[in-house]
């Protein structure tokens, strides 16, 4: 099963989260979710455990605990939706002038 955990304390790492879980029972993977430009911790994860039961256990009895200071919340992950993406490409700030004015000439 694929559990969501949310709220988690920006310095949760991968091994925090699978030492958690680890006292349910058998982790496959446990990922807290890094944003790719600042490298920091979007504060949310996902954990994979072979065994639904271990898995609805650890949902059940983790879910709005303390965890690192944080109160977290665990649950059953749902599926990822299949959005259309948006092809344009990604702007930042380099598109723009010192004053913020994207591509304005004088």
């Amino acid at each position: 099963m694929n559990i969501f955990v949310t709220k988690l304390n920006r310095s949760t790492r991968d091994e925090h989260l699978q030492q958690l879980f680890e006292s349910y029972g058998e982790v496959s993977s446990a990922k807290v979710i890094m944003d790719r430009d600042t490298g920091r911790s979007k504060c949310f994860g996902f954990v994979e455990m072979p065994d639904d039961d271990a898995a609805q256990q650890a949902i059940d009895e983790l879910n709005e605990t303390d965890f690192m200071d944080f109160k977290i919340v665990v649950k059953k992950a749902e599926p990822r939706e299949d959005k259309p993406r948006d092809n344009r490409p990604r702007r930042d700030n380099r598109d723009r002038d010192f004053r913020g004015d994207r591509d304005r000439r004088y």
